[in-house]
């Protein structure tokens, strides 16, 4: 096992037995699109793991994004993170709207709400900002923004499946909270993603938009939409693994208080500082320069052993897409930041090699 490929995640899945015992239903059914019973049971089953009841389940968390853009009528300037995943900017840009970026915390790595309000116009409608790493944003000052400039917020929070923040589950906050049930995320159905919101009529909005606009009694098409259905395929997929999404958080939060404990002690090497719950999904690493990071990567990869850049580069520097601002923390922190490998299958002695070889590079 000293010489497999690890990579910086795999999906945590439930026995392909339990698996195929759902799909048997699905068969046996022949339903397998269109809102379908396993689509249903996901939808609710999420929802209430997490205290809510507001959940509309779609194809991806792009696709998420998307729909919540859509489903609160936006047009306009939508505040955003340059350390993300592409998908934030540009579920912005196709629904019609502009991103403008707002630099990050240096320690948190969520947007920094010192610096939001400058960044508002008369053209901006909402902030989106991105729980980054499942690590909560600082949400009462970002809330107090938005009501001032009575602005909506949609929450990117595709990596925070199980966080919750001050007793209540972060999907709880912003006007829509959108997440991700990717292969890579802590909830997988291989690919997935979900619209939450306390907003019952939103809500229902969300559903109609995703089945092409048609009333809730089918008799009418309400408004414009499109076909954003999950599958019964990818809904059993999910279903399967909820039930071991609390053994995965807690496995993932032991691994990672096993890495920070084994390169503790390296001098220039920091931490993300988390801000009250996270579900530890990642193990991001932030090295002293560039110079250090690529050494620390070639080292790991000589191993077999494949971490990854998370978030690289900083996407305010894709000029192609949208005209250059210079964030210079957000740039900063994507030159020298690495994400270990973490996930369910990953071995505590894996872990402890994973450090051993950081601690003899940097020695």
């Amino acid at each position: 096992m000293a010489n497999r490929n690890i990579y910086v995640t795999m999906p945590t899945l439930a026995p392909l037995t339990e698996v195929t015992e759902i799909l048997q239903h699905v068969w046996k059914s022949g339903v397998m699109t269109h809102n379908g019973p396993v689509l249903q049971e996901f939808e609710r089953k999420v929802a209430a793991w997490h205290g809510l009841k507001n959940h509309v389940v779609v194809v991806n968390g792009t696709i998420a994004l998307q729909l919540a853009i859509k489903a609160l009528e936006l047009k306009g300037e939508i505040i955003t993170t340059p350390f993300s995943f592409i998908a934030t900017t540009s579920a912005i840009m196709y629904e019609g709207c502009t991103p403008v970026y707002s630099d990050i915390d240096h320690e948190t790595l969520n947007l920094d709400p010192a610096k939001l309000e400058e960044k508002i116009t008369d053209k901006t409608v909402a902030i989106m900002p991105v729980h980054v790493f499942g690590n909560p944003c600082d949400i009462e000052a970002i809330d107090a923004i938005a009501k001032k400039h009575r602005l909506k917020v949609i929450y990117d929070a595709c990596h925070a499946v199980g966080v919750t923040y001050k007793g209540r589950s972060i999907f709880a906050y912003g006007d829509v909270s959108c997440t991700s049930y990717h292969a890579t995320k802590m909830l997988n159905s291989g690919e997935g993603g979900g619209c939450f919101t306390t907003n019952d009529a939103l809500h229902e909005k969300m559903k109609r938009i995703r089945f092409f606009g048609f009333s809730n009694d089918k008799s009418n098409i309400a408004e414009v939409g499109s076909n954003y259905k999950m599958t019964e395929v990818h809904a059993s997929v999910g279903l399967a693994n909820l039930k071991y999404l609390q053994a995965a958080l807690d496995d993932r939060k032991e691994k990672y208080m096993r890495y920070k404990d084994l390169l503790c002690a390296i001098p220039g090497l920091k931490f993300q500082k988390i801000n009250g719950d996270c579900n530890y999904s990642y193990f991001p690493v932030i090295l002293d320069s560039e110079a250090t990071l690529l050494k620390v990567e070639k080292a790991l990869n000589d191993e077999h052993i494949f971490p990854r850049r998370y978030f690289y580069p900083s996407l305010n520097t894709y000029k192609d897409l949208i005209p250059y601002a210079g964030m210079p923390v957000s740039e900063d922190i994507a030159s020298r930041i690495l994400c270990l490998p973490l996930y369910y299958d990953l071995t505590k002695e894996e872990v402890k090699r994973i450090a051993s070889i950081i601690n003899s590079t940097l020695a």
